[in-house]
């Protein structure tokens, strides 16, 4: 079973994608991100590299876009002229139905033929900015929905390879010709199998929309401006792997709940009872057990489940390395080479499980224990391609090296996921000393007085640590039934095993934190 977990807060979405009670997926989406996979921009060239056969375009990033020649796709003229007449309103010309299409260039064309200085180019970003890199881009541009896939510009149908029955490939092929647009292509995607005509058609007419509003937003542009954005990303995540496997989908945000919920009800109305929204006192990722995953499987060494064995994860510019360590795990009824297999068969499954979690991208070296005998290598290949055969990133897999060592490639189009799990002692701020634990519930009630006598702050909330928590609890009249008669309305209190021992946080009425 799956469920979708999304804790939001002021500076960021994060989404927890759990399968079987275990956490798979961790999406973090900055809520002033400006360049998220799949955003269409309206942007201006500012350098043209002819040694590359590239291009650096101005989107609005630190850093510009690299645009190579073969990015720019084969109707770049079409889009071009396109990109103009809606710039200048010029309506008659934004149906792209009466636009003639041809190849406009082999794979040893020049991008100076197609592309000048200053000009602005309408741009998909298909990367984000990564460490010192701005976003990759294209020009090919395409709308994925949940059946289909909206490429303008193109008059090719291409069905799933996944959809192996041929009766229903040459269904879905005639059911698109009959209600695509001309000029716009359609990638079949694997769940439209079985789908009706009026499901492929509502989707169809959705993505379609979403080029009719760039043409809209278009008028009277001037790069760089965005000009269309992608959806929230667990609307996103949602629209490709929704299916009958998925339990609930919870948030603690009323706006991140009604879009969901919406969306569910348009594409799976039958579902819509599997969006929640949460609103306990814990806090969203304690209580389905999300802190405690994300805090054990992030790090530098990453325990294996079973016996002692372990991971050490290390990251350099070039790749990542990956190491298999056995620790004190030992079977002693068993020969050692035995026990490697079976020590390197359960590192497989962690090995898939990090790059999937931490979303690593590019090379990956695994350094497993060596192995003498070649039956047992090539079981641990098979198993390491088996391990990953959920990943939804593209990915290959090479057997083992004559040192034994796997590589991997995995798709990277978004920064790594990392999660800082060391954390510096809050309370001493790393210098080892701290203050006697007994003045802090008097620390706590200067900052009740100073709130409300100074700052005039009412109907606030405090959260702590659960060892001060109980503290708290266990002299209720000395502290909460205290501060009521004082002032005149109850102050309540939470814990959260985020905190620090001694750490504690304000809460406004809206749940904001109250800066002191």
């Amino acid at each position: 079973m799956k469920e979708l977990i999304i804790d939001s807060a002021s500076a960021e979405v994060v989404i927890a994608l759990i399968e079987n009670k275990q956490l798979v997926e961790l999406h973090r989406e900055k809520n002033d991100a400006k360049h998220v996979v799949g955003d269409v921009f309206l942007g201006r060239i500012k350098k043209i590299m002819p040694g590359l056969n590239a291009a650096f375009v101005d989107v609005g990033s630190e850093k510009e876009g690299f645009l190579h020649c073969l990015d720019l796709g084969q109707q770049i003229k079409a889009l071009n002229r396109f990109t103009n007449c809606a710039i200048n309103g010029d309506k008659q010309q934004l149906d792209i139905s009466d636009y003639k299409l041809t190849e406009e260039f082999s794979k040893t064309a020049k991008i100076t033929s197609f592309i000048k200085q200053n000009q602005q180019i309408l741009v998909q970003v298909v990367k984000e900015p990564i460490s010192t890199k701005g976003p990759r881009i294209n020009s090919e541009l395409s709308f994925p929905g949940r059946f289909l896939v909206l490429i303008p510009f193109s008059n090719k149908i291409s069905v799933s390879q996944k959809i192996k029955s041929n009766e229903e490939r040459r269904r879905l092929r005639s059911l698109i010709t009959s209600i695509r647009p001309k000029n716009f292509g359609v990638i079949v995607r694997t769940v439209a199998e079985g789908q009706s005509i009026a499901d492929l058609d509502s989707d169809l007419r959705s993505l379609f929309s979403k080029w009719e509003q760039i043409s809209k937003n278009l008028h009277n542009a001037v790069a760089p401006v965005k000009v269309y954005g992608e959806s929230i990303k667990s609307v996103s995540i949602l629209r490709d792997i929704l299916n009958d496997d998925f339990s609930q989908v919870v948030t603690n945000d009323v706006k991140i709940y009604d879009e969901i919920k919406n969306y569910v009800s348009k594409v799976a109305g039958d579902k819509r009872d599997i969006v929640k929204l949460h609103k306990g006192k814990e806090h969203i990722f304690d209580a389905y057990g999300i802190s405690r995953q994300i805090k054990s499987s992030f790090g530098r060494v990453v325990p294996i489940q079973r016996g002692g064995a372990y991971l050490i994860i290390e990251h350099t510019e070039a790749l990542h390395v990956i190491d298999v360590n056995s620790g004190h795990r030992v079977n002693s009824e068993q020969t050692q080479e035995q026990n490697a297999f079976d020590v390197n068969k359960e590192a497989a499954i962690e090995v898939a499980h990090q790059l999937r979690l931490r979303d690593i991208g590019g090379i990956v070296v695994v350094d497993f224990i060596d192995q003498r005998e070649s039956g047992n290598r090539k079981a641990l290949y098979e198993a390491m391609v088996d391990a990953m055969k959920n990943d939804p990133a593209r990915h290959t897999i090479l057997p083992p090296s004559k040192f034994g060592l796997i590589q991997i490639t995995r798709q990277r189009v978004r920064p790594q996921t990392e999660v800082n799990v060391i954390e510096t002692c809050p309370t001493c701020g790393g210098t080892g000393e701290v203050k006697p634990t007994i003045l802090t519930a008097d620390e706590i009630q200067k900052n009740i007085e100073y709130l409300v006598e100074d700052q005039n702050e009412k109907k606030f909330s405090i959260i702590m640590h659960p060892y001060v928590y109980s503290y708290f609890r266990r002299f209720p009249f000395k502290y909460k039934w205290k501060w009521y008669f004082k002032y005149g309305w109850k102050i309540n209190i939470y814990e959260s095993e985020s905190l620090g021992l001694l750490e504690y946080r304000f809460l406004n009425k809206d749940g904001e934190e109250i800066q002191l």
